[in-house]
């Protein structure tokens, strides 16, 4: 997959600063896809399990990750905007740390099968093992691993639980379209 077609499916990539930051991030993607056979990041689904359950098949990954990176960035701005005098954060970090987040999926599942990735290794270590070696900074590996109750690792940045948060809310809303009450899914 060309670095075009990354851009095309995320175009938020380009709101990332940093020139390394924003190559890393397409890098990750392109590696992941380049590894598990994947020509079209449009046609990955969002959670299987979890769209199987829900009737909802048509939920793709990229709509995801989009989602969670608008929301981490409306997040991120408020704090800065209202905590500017006391909160140092990064918002290169929150926009890369979102784009790549859930990278761990291209490997986790086939079409709408998972792989064994998915279910002995689980949800996101491949994606920690994706940034490690495209060379992109600890902090989004820890945001990688951090971003989901599925690893005992809580965010130990502020970048890192705002895009916990924003995953939360943009699975939420994916839900919401099968229920009228989350707690029931």
């Amino acid at each position: 997959m060309d670095e075009d077609a990354i851009r095309a499916a995320f175009p938020e990539v380009d709101a990332v600063q940093d020139d390394d930051l924003r190559a890393g991030v397409v890098d990750a993607w392109a590696t992941a896809a380049a590894e598990n056979g994947v020509e079209d990041l449009t046609s990955v689904p969002w959670l299987p399990p979890t769209q199987r359950e829900l009737e909802l098949d048509e939920e793709g990954l990229v709509d995801h990750v989009r989602d969670v990176t608008a929301c981490a960035v409306a997040l991120a701005e408020t704090l800065q905007e209202r905590r500017s005098d006391t909160l140092s954060l990064d918002l290169d970090t929150v926009v890369a740390g979102a784009l790549v987040h859930d990278v761990s999926k291209l490997a986790e599942f086939s079409g709408m099968d998972e792989t064994p990735i998915y279910h002995l290794l689980g949800h996101p270590y491949y994606g920690v093992h994706v940034v490690a070696r495209t060379g992109l900074p600890i902090a989004l590996a820890h945001i990688v691993l951090s971003h989901t109750d599925r690893t005992a690792v809580e965010p130990a940045t502020i970048e890192a639980a705002v895009i916990r948060r924003a995953d939360e809310v943009a699975s939420a809303a994916i839900r919401w379209r099968a229920t009228d009450d989350l707690r029931t899914v």
